[in-house]
């Protein structure tokens, strides 16, 4: 039996002769294995074996795609090995100095028996009366009984969905959204409805139009740091769009994961009545102890908190507990301010290296989305970019619907230590620029 090299290098050969070609799809795993008479775990290392090789790329909920052959002409953007450690820019977790040390302090009371025996205790949607306190604190919510809790933001978003959208129901979502948003809404068998966008974000006509041809059921929509792009609404499109939602009766779930690193007024603050706030302690604190908040319409907490429970997604005691610790000693608040110093730090480093191209972000993100120069796409440029070791996401994982996808790259800030980032930016340029010689 062939083992895995064996059959990456044969895909591997397909796409060097062009008979597989840039975006095809490649079979799911599972088929691929039943193909081959191999075990999905093996077809499982041959794909990661093409990734690693920058040859394909998978998109959250979409599949597996060719990205690229290797340039036949040998040209050093797509040949020439890396010379730099492996620079993941796909990830985005933040974590700032002496992250840990802030963190413990608050965990070691937890850890005495008595009390621990409580933290790991089940518990409600609702969490508890301490919970609601703390969050609200930290959210600006004047009403703490609208606040239900979730292991993670993800399942924030999956809950609000899940009450609003109905198996083949339609939900509106910006034309490029956050890809996990994607995946929620397969599971759940809802279609997403991609709206029309510009430099201010949403447009609500395009929310009328979609409706009008359709019903949509619910919208989802990033109006504070729009992920990839960094957008911020301004105050007046949010009045705008959520007059249209109320005039609609479409109810709205905003996402404000990343909003910590720009205070803005919540979209809900137009239309209190329809939106379901989602947010979380993964980007403020850090990814592995995670609670998502969400905060909803008074008349719609029991029937959220129905759907938490029926999901699985209610948060650990254990977590909910941390995080009122650090919410009231300050914790939060310190990891907060460090992040949005750190956020734009990386920011100069990316204005530093990458201001000569057409890369759209936000002084206060830690993300930026790159609209490539001619005559790069997204997947020649992802696979070059993976060729000298640096990790970065297509346009493609972010599109909604068929309509093409901008060739663009988002570039996540957070993750890589700042020398790494620097110098995969400084790279990056370079890689780009020769693109651009070559023409």
């Amino acid at each position: 039996m062939d083992d895995y090299l064996t059959l990456a290098d044969r895909i591997a050969a397909d796409i060097a002769a062009g008979r597989l070609r840039p975006g095809q799809r490649l079979p799911p795993q599972r088929a691929f294995a039943r193909r081959r008479g191999i075990a999905a775990s093996t077809a499982g290392r041959v794909y990661g074996e093409l990734v690693r090789r920058g040859l394909v790329v998978g998109e959250v909920g979409r599949g597996t795609f060719v990205r690229a052959a290797p340039d036949a002409r040998g040209g050093r953007a797509l040949a020439e090995p890396s010379t730099i450690a492996p620079v993941n820019l796909e990830l985005n977790y933040p974590t700032a100095p002496g992250q840990s040390g802030l963190l413990a302090p608050a965990l070691a009371p937890l850890l005495h028996p008595e009390a621990l025996g409580e933290a790991l205790r089940p518990a409600a949607a609702t969490g508890t009366a301490a919970a609601r306190e703390a969050a609200a604190a930290l959210l600006g919510c004047p009403e703490p009984a609208r606040l239900l809790f979730t292991g993670n933001a993800r399942q924030a978003i999956a809950a609000a969905l899940a009450s609003l959208v109905r198996p083949g129901g339609r939900a509106g979502v910006e034309e490029l959204t956050y890809p996990l948003v994607k995946e929620i809404a397969a599971r759940l068998g809802i279609t997403l409805v991609p709206l029309a966008t510009d430099e201010d974000g949403l447009l609500p006509e395009s929310l009328a139009d979609a409706h009008r041809r359709a019903p949509l059921s619910a919208l989802y929509v990033q109006p504070t740091l729009h992920n990839p792009t960094s957008l911020t609404t301004s105050e007046e499109r949010r009045r705008r769009l959520a007059r249209t939602a109320s005039d609609l009766g479409i109810p709205i779930v905003e996402d404000r994961i990343w909003s910590f690193l720009r205070p803005e007024p919540p979209l809900a603050v137009h239309a209190p009545h329809l939106t379901h706030v989602v947010d979380g302690l993964s980007k403020r604190v850090a990814p592995g102890l995670t609670v998502g908040f969400l905060v909803v319409p008074p008349e719609r907490v029991d029937a959220v908190a129905a759907v938490i429970r029926s999901g699985g997604w209610s948060a650990g005691r254990f977590a909910l507990q941390a995080a009122v610790r650090w919410i009231e000693d300050g914790t939060v608040r310190r990891l907060v301010a460090a992040k949005r110093a750190d956020a734009a730090r990386r920011q100069r480093i990316v204005r530093r290296w990458l201001g000569d191209f057409a890369v759209r972000s936000d002084p206060h993100a830690y993300y930026a989305w790159w609209e490539l120069p001619a005559p790069w796409r997204a997947d020649t440029f992802t696979a070059a970019a993976a060729a000298h070791g640096i990790a970065v996401t297509p346009g493609t994982a972010f599109a909604v619907g068929a309509n093409r996808t901008p060739d663009a790259v988002r570039l996540g800030l957070a993750s890589a230590a700042e020398a790494e980032l620097e110098r995969a930016a400084r790279l990056l340029a370079d890689v780009a620029g020769q693109g651009r010689s070559d023409r």
